[in-house]
């Protein structure tokens, strides 16, 4: 029942086929929450949400640069948040998990690799996840263990990757996930330079065997005592994911949780 930051984010895990997850989402205009009475009271609640946001709001949260805890800027803000984050992106499930958290109008952050956006199957993948209104970000070109590379290696890693980002999406990404947790000096200058926030995450299980079926992900997803308020949680593009996805997000949103919008999560200013 590990959730370390060293275990999570392999590209060549077990099996893959779906993916997805979810929790409650805070829009930036107003929090809206998913009914959890019955599942036709949900379907009701699902279509009386509001659209992903589609303009920046002033900033109510950052991440905490220790911990990966999404953390409230001030004493007004709701602190009972939780992030969705799906990585290894869009390989083969990445697309319908966007599609199913869209129906419910969850916000999440797609961290692509770019290897995976080389082609124009994987372009149009990306766009789609863009324009459904994700947040897209960076999990660097090829997934490698950046402490194993060279400085040079790791900037072409991360600003290629930015590179094929912003030629689909016409933005460079705000957030950056180092592959299995592990940054260096060389990503943290090289986050700076970009204007751009590096955050690990605070559980994930999805590539662990024994939760690589919906019924197991969704039940530890949603009873781990590391679900708390400012949760960062990691999924990747798997077909168990995929299937636990709306379980998980009704779940959370029973528990409580809004989730939150990483547009209202603060990045430093970046010169056009």
């Amino acid at each position: 029942m590990s959730a370390l930051i060293l275990s999570g984010c392999q590209t060549s895990g077990a099996t893959d086929n779906d993916t997805s997850s979810s929790l409650t989402s805070e829009t930036s205009g107003d929090q809206s929450s998913i009914s959890s009475e019955t599942s036709s009271s949900a379907q009701s609640s699902i279509e009386s949400t509001k659209e992903l946001p589609t303009e920046q709001e002033a900033y109510r949260y950052k991440i905490n640069p220790t911990t990966s805890v999404v953390e409230p800027i001030d004493s007004e803000t709701n602190p009972k948040v939780a992030l969705l984050t799906f990585d290894d992106s869009p390989d083969q499930h990445a697309v319908d998990i966007a599609k199913q958290l869209k129906t419910i109008n969850a916000p999440a952050i797609f961290f692509v690799n770019g290897m995976y956006i080389e082609s124009d199957e994987g372009k149009d993948k990306l766009k789609q996840i863009y324009d459904m209104g994700f947040e897209i970000g960076n999990h660097t070109q090829t997934h490698p263990n950046l402490s194993t590379i060279s400085s040079e290696e790791q900037r072409e890693e991360i600003l290629k990757t930015n590179e094929l980002i912003y030629e689909v999406t016409g933005e460079k990404p705000h957030f950056f996930r180092a592959p299995h947790g592990v940054t260096t000096e060389t990503s943290d200058a090289i986050m700076a330079e970009e204007g751009m926030v590096s955050m690990n995450w605070t559980y994930g299980y999805d590539w662990e065997a024994d939760y690589q079926t919906s019924e197991a992900l969704t039940d530890i997803m949603l009873t781990t005592e590391y679900l708390n308020d400012g949760a960062n949680l990691l999924m990747h593009d798997r077909s168990w994911t995929n299937e636990a996805v709306l379980p998980i997000a009704e779940g959370l949103v029973e528990k409580g949780y809004i989730l939150v919008d990483p547009k209202l999560i603060e990045t430093p200013e970046r010169e056009e």
